[in-house]
């Protein structure tokens, strides 16, 4: 049988944008989906959409909706990763989209069992997109996919969107994310996995494919230098205060000279 994909989206008030997302959901092509939807009891019209969405798509794709109140978006998530019961996880927010109507199916051809008795791999990664309010593409990633992604591979940053990151559940939820970070999280969630797969020697694939269309303003980019502040701590616990300190000092002189 093929493998059930888990896609966990959180929300709070974000009838603004969570149109889009549910649409890219209900439109693709594969069928064995589960959507969480964690929302964090929202008093605008985001349970509405939410409830129209299941009843036109029930018959097609496992939808759940847990609301109750959380102590932000990484709460959030937790409670989608003890909820979870497919094969793999990817995290969507309200506002990102699948790339295309078969980006499920694609994924899913490359989860198959290799010869020789090899597991599924842990992770697999993609390229990302980088759109506006309206879909509209505007850019990639400044930072792209490696052809071969590490643990030390995010030493340069996060070379692999969130959003972009699928993830073998069971290894997932033996993962929560890091409740002392409010904003980037999700940057020390993808160290911690690739290293978890590093050290059971797990294979960890590119696809090789556009996977998301990330909404250009996100939480993360409304609170940069929060994030970045954040973002230096994980980066100096795991690849050490010298070595990140000499780093962004590269990353100073980059921004510079493309100016």
């Amino acid at each position: 049988m093929k493998p059930l994909i888990t896609i966990a989206t959180v929300t709070y008030n974000a009838e603004a944008t969570l149109r889009r997302t549910l649409t890219s959901v209900a439109s693709q092509d594969y069928a064995r989906i589960e959507h969480l939807i964690i929302d964090g009891c929202s008093t605008d019209h985001t349970l509405s959409l939410v409830q129209r969405y299941v009843e036109e798509n029930q018959s097609r794709h496992n939808i759940r909706l847990i609301c109750e109140p959380d102590s932000g978006l990484y709460d959030a998530m937790n409670k989608a990763l003890l909820a979870a019961t497919g094969e793999y996880i990817v995290f969507l927010n309200a506002g990102d989209c699948l790339h295309s109507t078969d980006t499920i199916s694609a994924i899913v051809q490359q989860t198959q069992w290799m010869k020789g008795g090899h597991r599924h791999p842990a992770i697999l990664y993609g390229d990302t997109h980088i759109v506006d309010a309206e879909g509209n593409f505007l850019r990639r990633r400044r930072l792209t996919p490696p052809e071969n992604l590490t643990p030390d591979t995010f030493r340069d940053g996060m070379r692999v969107c969130h959003q972009s990151f699928y993830v073998r559940t069971d290894l997932a939820k033996q993962e929560p994310y890091d409740l002392s970070f409010r904003y980037s999280a999700d940057f020390d969630w993808c160290i911690r996995l690739l290293r978890r797969a590093n050290r059971r020697r797990l294979r960890i694939v590119n696809t090789g494919l556009v996977l998301t269309d990330y909404l250009n303003e996100g939480m993360t980019t409304s609170n940069q230098r929060a994030s970045l502040i954040e973002r230096f701590r994980i980066m100096a616990h795991y690849y050490g205060w010298l070595p990140t300190v000499m780093r962004h000092f590269w990353f100073i002189i980059r921004a510079i000279i493309k100016r």
